[in-house]
């Protein structure tokens, strides 16, 4: 029967074309629509790294005091020098890092290419294994070459592309800002969207890093920051390099990694107490503040997602919401000009529940049809989409198998939604009074 039904639901599309356009037409465009500004909220609002994200913790201490957020402030996004290192130096994590942006000059191997900039991050050796970072060649440097400061980098598979030609580079050298690094290994394609180690240092959709190195080195050289260094109330530091270290600027990232619960409350106690032992010692004048936030609750106190698209999907589901409003209206149009035929079929024994079935099913189609035409007019959604967002998001969206099946589901579903009401009417029609008016 369900094929009977099928058959008959086509033959009603081709026997009001004008309302089966119009419904099509509504269908479509509501789904594109929502379909559109779902895949740009999907690629910006996924968790980066599912497998541990459970484990990956962010602290934050307030080295400023809760005058900086009398101002609208929150606790300060990154650690100061001196927070980091110590931290750091206690390891009370399974793994952990310190992180902040870096920038150079590369001079290509080949004496005839122009040098040109390239941007980075100074990092542990444990980065690479609590990101879970893939390479394609070699592996990322040890912790010997942490404690020694080791002329050592990571490079992404793209520079090595572009300065190696593809191939393994592993043990050769790389001159940056007039300095010979060895290339201790090349990253596989490996570019998480957002960039969650390092949102507070801008969206966490921009350009691939291209070379990571030491994080001791980075500091030996007096290598600045290429992100962001707030110095909330630090008036009076010491000049140079020195003085910026040991001042209450915040610029450098710190991840942990911890393997249950357990450990991360025994981190969260770690952190009071260092706070508490600061404000012992005078550098701290206010009570203890500090926070561990894991990975998915710093990409929502960061606010990764960008209002935008979380307005725009809004938008988007009330025009669809529109749609279906009325699409509802035509389908309760169509399916009571067929109000002779239900009677005649209730009156040949048909059951409300095959009237249900039937015209549910005819919906299904409506919906299949303006599932088609939503999956062009998304297509061409994304294509488009830079027109209204920013590039670095607009690229993220991407049509492919699950958006494909997603947009078909949806628009089925919508239809099938917007028959519930129509088809119950049309089930509720009395054979008697059709036979006699009839």
């Amino acid at each position: 029967m369900l094929g009977y039904y099928f058959q008959l639901g086509l033959r009603s599309l081709r026997r009001n074309p004008i309302l089966t356009f119009l419904m099509v037409m509504a269908i479509g465009f509501g789904v594109a629509a929502s379909m559109t500004t779902y895949a740009v909220f999907r690629a910006v609002s996924g968790n980066p790294l599912p497998n541990k994200s459970s484990r990956l913790f962010v602290p934050q201490i307030d080295n400023w005091g809760p005058q900086s957020r009398k101002t609208g402030g929150d606790l300060p996004e990154s650690l100061s020098y001196t927070d980091a290192m110590a931290l750091m130096q206690a390891h009370k994590a399974a793994r952990q890092t310190a992180i902040y942006p870096v920038g150079f000059t590369l001079v290509p191997v080949d004496p005839s290419s122009q040098p040109f900039a390239v941007n980075g991050y100074a990092a542990y050796a444990d980065f690479f294994t609590m990101f879970d970072v893939p390479f394609e060649y070699g592996g990322g440097w040890q912790s010997v070459d942490d404690a020694n400061r080791s002329n050592v980098v990571v490079i992404s598979g793209a520079m090595n592309q572009k300065i190696f030609a593809g191939a393994n580079s592993v043990g050769r050298e790389i001159q940056l800002d007039g300095r010979d690094y060895r290339v201790a290994g090349v990253l596989a394609d490996w570019d998480p969207r957002p960039r969650f180690y390092d949102v507070n240092n801008g969206s966490g959709f921009g350009d691939a890093p291209d070379v990571f190195m030491p994080f001791t080195r980075a500091i030996d050289l007096h290598t600045e920051t290429q992100g962001n260094n707030n110095c909330y109330g630090t008036t009076g530091q010491a000049p140079g390099w020195d003085g910026w270290l040991h001042s209450e600027c915040v610029w450098i990232s710190l991840w942990v990694e911890l393997p249950d619960a357990t450990a991360a409350t025994r981190y969260q106690s770690y952190l009071q107490a260092y706070a508490a032992d600061q404000q012992r010692a005078g550098r701290f004048h206010w009570a203890p503040t500090v926070r561990l936030s894991s990975l998915m609750q710093w990409l929502d106190r960061e606010h990764v997602v960008p209002q935008e698209t979380t307005v725009s999907l809004v938008v988007a589901l009330g025009f669809l919401l529109v749609c279906l409003v009325n699409t509802i209206g035509l389908l309760l149009a169509k399916f009571m000009r067929r109000a002779a035929e239900i009677g005649v079929r209730r009156a040949l024994g048909a059951s409300r529940r095959q009237i249900y079935t039937q015209f549910l099913i005819e919906a299904a189609v409506v919906g299949v049809v303006g599932g088609l035409l939503g999956l062009l007019l998304t297509a061409f959604g994304v294509l488009g989409i830079g027109l209204v967002f920013e590039p670095e998001i607009a690229r993220l969206a991407h049509l492919n198998f699950s958006l494909v099946g997603f947009t078909l589901l949806v628009s089925v579903a919508a239809a099938i939604v917007a028959a519930f009401y129509p088809t119950w009417r049309a089930a509720r029609v009395q054979p008697a009074w059709q036979l006699k008016a009839n």
